[in-house]
């Protein structure tokens, strides 16, 4: 990744909600013209959104929800516990 790309990701979120000023955005707006993985990485990102926003909750099954569960706990009383 690139000097630039990386200058620019801290403030993909904001680019992305329209929370930066004009002249940030028109550089990021050219960055993405000319940079193939950082106009995938926008499009990845404006994909998740939308689905996170618009996305209906679908039930996972039982068993696999308690493992995930289970993982997390797991993970979670790991970092923590200390």
């Amino acid at each position: 990744m690139a000097g630039k790309c990386r200058e620019y990701i801290k403030d993909l979120s904001d680019y992305l909600d329209g929370d930066i000023d004009s002249g940030l955005c028109a550089e990021i707006e050219s960055h993405i013209g000319e940079c193939e993985n950082c106009r995938i990485m926008i499009d990845s990102l404006k994909q998740t959104v939308i689905l996170c926003r618009e996305g209906k909750p679908e039930p996972l099954p039982e068993a696999l929800e308690k493992r995930l569960k289970d993982k997390l706990k797991e993970r979670w009383d790991k970092k923590f516990s200390k």
